[in-house]
């Protein structure tokens, strides 16, 4: 593993997001189902998320890492499959999710 991966900040960090990630995948496969609290903790929860991949993000972004770098292209690349063209600045799709996220909390 290399050294951006070995500390422990990063370590707790990626375990977090893992942690949410599954909580929001699991009940957003109910989302229509959910009551109006369990809706809002929902949407709480794709906040936290959202803020922590964007916290990631910039570390990687800053590191001069090896093992940093290929995250960085790797999740380049994957905005591509989340309908966004080839290239599109990270940002651009957490603005995205940001407004998406914003219109949930408008529709409770």
């Amino acid at each position: 593993m290399s050294k951006f991966f070995d500390s422990n900040i990063i370590q707790e960090s990626i375990q977090e997001i893992h942690e949410l990630q599954k909580e929001v995948y699991k009940n957003g496969l109910n989302i229509r189902d959910m009551e109006s609290e369990d809706f809002q903790n929902h949407i709480e929860n794709l906040e936290l998320l959202l803020d922590k991949q964007k916290i990631m993000y910039t570390r990687l972004s800053l590191s001069d890492d090896p093992d940093a770098i290929e995250m960085i292209k790797n999740l380049r690349k994957s905005v591509k499959i989340m309908g966004f063209p080839e290239g599109t600045d990270m940002n651009i799709l957490f603005s995205a999710m940001e407004d998406t996220i914003e219109k949930m909390k408008n529709n409770c």
